[in-house]
């Protein structure tokens, strides 16, 4: 199993960024998805989850309404497109499939 984050970096607050996670080695298809982040200094936290035909979302509170996950089956994809960007949303964010993450990538808020 791999998971492979791109489409972090540097935005002004109110800005939006798409992160991408490419995966292999499993049948993608099969596996609900979802998106983490940490903080500098904070635990690791939930940001959204896709199940494994994109039919059903979730979304921390946090991010409701700002965030929005999807997938591509055919592309062995998971999104996260990230609008209306704070500075509380810095973190590095990571890809998750049950027991396996990606290295993560980070995002900075910032003016």
């Amino acid at each position: 199993v791999q998971l492979v984050e791109s489409g972090g970096g540097l935005v002004q607050p109110g800005g939006s960024l798409r992160l991408s996670c490419a995966a292999s080695g499993f049948t993608f298809s099969s596996y609900g998805m979802s998106w983490y982040r940490q903080a500098p200094g904070k635990e690791r936290e939930l940001v959204a989850v896709i199940s494994s035909t994109g039919g059903n979302t979730n979304y921390a509170n946090s991010v409701k309404g700002r965030f929005t996950i999807s997938r591509d089956n055919a592309k062995n994809t998971v999104y996260l497109q990230m609008n209306s960007l704070k500075p509380e949303d810095t973190a590095v964010y990571y890809c998750r499939r049950q027991a396996y993450w990606g290295q993560g990538t980070q995002v900075t808020v910032s003016s």
